[in-house]
């Protein structure tokens, strides 16, 4: 059989195809596989929340002891994103995938034989368990950013961190169900291991294949997403010999991207690390708000903020990354100033909480695939790792920045109203930053990976 043609019967190359046709049940079985996989690694990481809280008590934690075991999973994402990017990059997406969900389910497993008052070996698991985590968001991007059309590339690429909220919900719902059996909460983070059974049915990355040499098997992976005859694959782009992706490379060549990705997802790290670790205790302490009523309103606040995310993915196909990531973070930052101003009354705090996930925390739909377009086919997974994991030191700097703002410490602060206007105008700031780093990025939108 002939391969399809363009204009003047001239055939179509191979990744023209991928952009002329509809999305095949294939590429549609890939996104699902790396929706399922952020979902469910991120409810694996929000498990450890619930297991702490049901560990305060009869434990006899102290705030030392329960804040070092979340920060531990903080570090491990940092470590997860960093290392795990260049090795993406050195052994293809597909098998990085298999030994991310390898070593954050095999780390979960092993707290299982945690020994009772054991604090110090769960925080010990919890950098391996977050190294995993951090390591399959940042694999998983580029895995689907390489097999999709450029047009929809935003959005497909994207929907792997859309459903990421869906995780707390998920962690919620199952803490509820087990009650206060923590082991059997642990061994529900478990169950992600069958993802490795999905994942023998979906081949490596095309592109990382083209960079090693291996066109033969790029077109195989290619007529798999087509659904295509092998012969029907129209021609591979030629790939100009590059040097091997490493930090030093990044460095070199893409510092100015580095530098982006680095500011911009510091900043929106820490911008919503005002809801993240404020949000409910202000609701609850502050303006009198029962525990129950706030477990309802946070509902509606991850449902906020996974139309946030879904909105920004779509949107970076429509009006480009940049504009895309500038709105939502000069709209989170308005959030965050409406908050500063809530003092006196708690619906209008609520309503600030919902601005602020669903476009500060919303831009996450986007923000780490767009972070990958900024480098080429032989770095991207090195370069988005290296920028995002840098920049998720927000997760470990944020705590005890807002011990030094307030008067408290790392673990614990002393979290009244009269800290609102200070610290909500602070991450608003932060949020304003992130956005204008933003628009110095390359405008990816329509455009070929080759071609960046």
């Amino acid at each position: 059989m002939s391969s399809p043609t363009k204009g003047g019967n001239a055939p179509l190359t191979a990744y023209e195809l991928i952009d002329s046709r509809p999305l095949t049940k294939n590429q549609k079985n890939l996104i699902s596989l790396v929706v399922v996989g952020n979902l469910s690694e991120f409810f694996d990481m929000f498990l450890i929340g619930f297991v702490v809280a049901l560990l305060t008590k009869p434990w006899a934690l102290t705030g030392f002891e329960a804040g070092t075991i979340l920060a531990c999973s903080g570090l491990g994402t940092v470590l997860g994103a960093i290392g795990w990017g260049r090795i993406a990059d050195s052994i293809g997406r597909r098998r990085a995938f298999f030994w991310c969900v390898v070593m954050f389910v095999g780390f979960t497993a092993l707290t299982l034989l945690t020994p009772e008052g054991g604090w110090w070996m769960i925080a010990i698991l919890r950098i391996g368990v977050g190294m995993g985590v951090g390591g399959l968001n940042i694999t998983s991007i580029p895995y689907v950013q390489e097999f999709v059309p450029a047009k929809q590339r935003g959005l497909l690429a994207g929907l792997g961190s859309v459903f990421i909220p869906l995780g707390l919900f998920l962690g919620s719902v199952s803490q509820k169900i087990v009650g206060d059996n923590w082991r059997l909460l642990i061994l529900l983070g478990c169950v992600p291991i069958f993802l490795l059974i999905w994942l023998r049915y979906v081949p490596e990355s095309p592109r990382f294949h083209q960079v090693q040499g291996r066109d033969d098997e790029a077109r195989k992976s290619l007529a798999w997403a087509l659904e295509l005859p092998v012969d029907q694959v129209g021609a591979l782009p030629p790939v100009v010999e590059e040097e091997k992706a490493s930090y030093g490379l990044v460095f070199r060549k893409h510092f100015k991207s580095l530098a982006v990705i680095t500011i911009g997802s510091f900043c929106f790290i820490m911008g919503g690390f005002a809801v993240q670790s404020w949000g409910q205790t202000l609701l609850k302490d502050g303006f009198g708000f029962s525990v129950s009523t706030v477990a309802y309103l946070f509902m509606g606040v991850s449902f906020a903020d996974l139309i946030g995310r879904l909105s920004s993915a779509y949107l970076s196909d429509k009006i480009g990354r940049r504009a895309t990531m500038f709105t939502f973070g000069a709209l989170g930052a308005a959030g965050c100033f409406l908050a500063a101003m809530s003092t006196g009354s708690g619906t209008m705090f609520f309503i600030s909480i919902v601005i602020i996930m669903m476009f500060g925390d919303g831009a996450f739909g986007i923000l780490n695939a767009f972070g990958g377009e900024q480098f080429p086919n032989n770095a991207r997974s090195t370069g988005l790792g290296l920028g995002y994991g840098i920049g998720a030191t927000a997760k470990i700097i944020g705590p005890f920045l807002m011990g030094a703002m307030i008067g408290g410490n790392a673990v614990k602060q002393d979290v009244t109203l009269d800290v609102i206007p200070g610290a909500f105008t602070f991450f608003g700031v932060c949020f304003l930053i992130g956005a204008t780093a933003y628009l110095f990025a390359k405008e990816t939108r329509g455009k070929a990976l080759e071609s960046i």
